[in-house]
């Protein structure tokens, strides 16, 4: 007889997109258990107390600048909770990343990679009380606390499940594409999900979209992180793939939908903006603006990061997009490993400039994110005269952003990354 599972969520609006797809694959895969979701962590504890299930699972995610404060939240949710048969999972790129600190920090289990597959196989193991070494993709605590990797969880095309549980009515944005074949230094995004994009078919596509006109919803947006990438396996945009997926998602739609793409939460490449690209997506699309990665005004320390252009295709990605009735928002990294003072200002030099052209400035402080190239780098150091210059373009209205919250989440990523050596040999299971 199968043991009853309850799935307690610790749901939070920063990370709904991941906890949508594990809740999709749970759903879609037809693995009987209990849901609730934990807004806040007083919620999240009643949930577990009040389960009469034998088994509550308890799902974290979080970001690598969240991951002190989750901490802190599991320690009260634990001290509000206290029941047998509960184990707390943290997933999502920071758990990849920090297995050994996440589980030093007081989780049962790290998800490590993609964790569609991980969460069914997990719920199973739980419902029939198979060991969970078993179990692909986590990381456990071995008997003098190590963390005890179990074989890697597959990856899946994008498929195999779905975006977001549509008949528990949770929706949000359609993830298009997976993986990125641009190994930015500072990104964890190919370090997570590989370093080859996987597209989602149209045809999938029109599913979720369809999914989402029979509830009402009116709005689709897209994850990906190259919007114009979409369906090319290379560096060179596929513009007719763009076409057929916007023309299908417009076609599910009811005739006051509305499609945003190159957007919040995707972005475009300034590459691959031009003139024919923009034509595209002005007869497409419901948004009038686009997020532009620029990271730096020096071609110097875009070499450096891996980034893939200079500067020369940012300039005419703001100028293009404008002349087609879009306002670029263009983000720029302040502080990136190795970078001077005149790197510095001629990333100041390129931001006022593209200001005057139009654009929006969207400023952040590099962070060593666990996972990265760069995750043992010195956390960012701003100048005075860096802060003043940005505090005068957000006082214009030409610049926005949390950099000065960055900053403070890179001196603590800076000390967990001496705290735990990358060299530090894995266990594994077998």
């Amino acid at each position: 007889m199968a043991l009853a599972v309850d799935v307690v969520v610790r749901y939070r609006k920063a990370v709904t997109y991941g906890v949508h797809a594990l809740l999709a694959a749970l759903e879609s895969a037809g693995v009987e258990h209990g849901l609730s979701l934990g807004t806040t962590v007083e919620e999240t504890a009643a949930h577990i107390a009040g389960s009469r299930a034998d088994r509550v699972l308890v799902l974290w995610s979080f970001y690598s600048p969240d991951a002190d404060a989750m901490a802190a939240e599991l320690a009260a949710v634990r001290a509000l909770a206290g029941r047998d048969g509960v184990l707390h999972i943290a997933g999502g790129v920071h758990a990849t990343a920090e297995p050994q600190q996440v589980i030093d920090a007081g989780w049962d289990l790290a998800g490590i990679g993609e964790g569609e597959s991980t969460i069914v196989s997990l719920v199973t193991a739980l419902r029939r009380d198979d060991p969970l070494t078993d179990v692909p993709g986590l990381a456990l605590r071995d008997a003098d606390g190590v963390a005890l990797r179990t074989r890697p969880a597959p990856q899946l095309p994008l498929d195999a499940f779905p975006s977001f549980p549509a008949r528990r009515g949770r929706f949000g944005p359609i993830e298009i594409t997976r993986g990125c074949r641009y190994t930015c230094r500072f990104c964890q995004t190919p370090f997570m999900f590989g370093g080859q994009f996987r597209h989602r078919s149209v045809a999938s596509v029109r599913e979720h979209v369809r999914a989402m006109a029979g509830h009402g919803l009116r709005d689709v947006r897209f994850i990906t992180p190259t919007s114009l990438s979409y369906g090319s396996p290379g560096p060179d945009p596929d513009l007719d793939a763009v076409e057929e997926l916007l023309a299908g998602v417009k076609e599910e739609l009811p005739p006051h939908g509305r499609v945003f793409f190159g957007s919040f939460p995707s972005e475009v490449r300034p590459e691959h903006v031009t003139p024919e690209a923009m034509r595209l997506l002005k007869r497409n699309v419901a948004n009038d603006n686009l997020i532009i990665g620029a990271q730096s005004g020096s071609d110097r320390v875009l070499a450096a990061s891996g980034r893939g252009h200079d500067t020369s295709p940012v300039r005419d990605a703001v100028r293009i997009a404008v002349e087609h009735g879009f306002r670029p928002n263009v983000d720029f990294i302040f502080g990136m490993p190795g970078e001077r003072a005149e790197d510095q200002e001629a990333s100041l030099k390129l931001a006022a400039d593209l200001a005057e052209l139009g654009a929006r400035i969207h400023t952040h402080t590099f962070m060593p994110l666990p996972g990265t190239p760069w995750r043992d780098a010195e956390p960012a150091f701003v100048p005075l005269a860096t802060v003043r210059e940005l505090d005068r373009l957000a006082q214009r209205g030409d610049a926005y952003g949390h950099w000065r919250k960055q900053a403070e989440h890179a001196a603590r990523l800076a000390e967990t990354a001496k705290a735990y050596p990358r060299r530090a040999r894995r266990r594994r299971t077998g």
